[in-house]
């Protein structure tokens, strides 16, 4: 697939990429309205030549390189506005890059936002279903995993309510509970473990927990630091959607504290 000169390929286009993931030169940017146009008329004469451009040019991510091992959990890190999630979103397909190459080496189940890809006019089991078939599981495995995705989202009782009235927890529980239930190889996970209550929390992170003991791998996306810690082998540093470090995940949260407060990275070590 194209968009622009970026490009996103699946494993079944040809590539010396023999990891789960593959980044080269990877930028994607947005135009950011200077002030709000009132007309299609005053649009239009923004576009004229000699006009100054209406819009200012924001870089979300920049010339990005890395790459994820399979069977690796990797953690990325970052203050709000460093790029992290326009990144799980190129991953995911759900936005393209504007220049660079992105290769995804099997299957992946994005968890990005809160409910992301659900129908709320649609039921709970309607819904279910629909994401089920969307990742490539059949009828039959999805009848088969059925309650076990309710029984871990405690959603029982509402199957037949439809997602428009279901609170923000409950579409979370729902998502998250079916998106594993799809036997990815690449789970991307944007922020899961800041969601929902304590219990709903460590199931998630035994669960998170359970897919590493399966070799498959994982993309962390969180502001808990300690469980990226706890849970990733690597680390990325994202600063104003540059890469900042990539390395032993203790040493790139030192540089996240040394670049957010302004203290030396010893101190830190001293702290641990």
């Amino acid at each position: 697939m194209f968009r622009s000169s970026g490009r996103f390929r699946h494993q079944s286009d040809s590539s010396s990429c023999g990891d789960a993931i593959c980044v080269e030169a990877l930028s994607k940017h947005f135009r950011i309205p200077k002030e709000r146009k009132q007309t299609t008329y005053d649009h239009l004469v923004g576009l004229l030549p000699g006009k100054n451009s209406s819009y200012d040019e924001f870089w979300a991510l920049k010339e990005i390189d890395f790459s994820v091992r399979r069977g690796e959990t990797f953690g990325i890190i970052g203050a709000n506005g460093s790029g992290k999630s326009t990144l799980l979103k190129i991953l995911a397909g759900v936005l393209y890059p504007d220049s660079g190459t992105v290769q995804v080496n099997g299957k992946i189940a994005p968890f990005l936002e809160l409910g992301v890809g659900f129908q709320p006019d649609l039921t709970a089991k309607e819904n279910i279903y629909l994401y089920g078939s969307i990742m490539g599981l059949t009828k039959k495995q999805i009848r088969e995993r059925y309650d076990e995705i309710l029984d871990f989202s405690e959603l029982h009782r509402f199957e037949n309510m439809k997602l428009k009235n279901f609170s923000s927890g409950m579409t979370v529980r729902l998502a998250f509970a079916t998106a594993v239930q799809t036997d990815p190889d690449i789970l991307l996970v944007d922020e899961v473990l800041a969601v929902g209550d304590e219990s709903f929390q460590r199931r998630c992170s035994e669960k998170i927990e359970e897919i590493r003991r399966q070799g498959k791998t994982i993309i962390l996306v969180s502001h808990a630091l300690g469980s990226v810690e706890a849970m990733c082998e690597r680390c990325m540093l994202l600063d104003h959607g540059k890469i900042r470090q990539i390395g032993e995940v203790g040493q790139v949260i030192a540089e996240y504290y040394s670049m957010v407060n302004g203290i030396d990275i010893s101190d830190y070590y001293r702290e641990i």
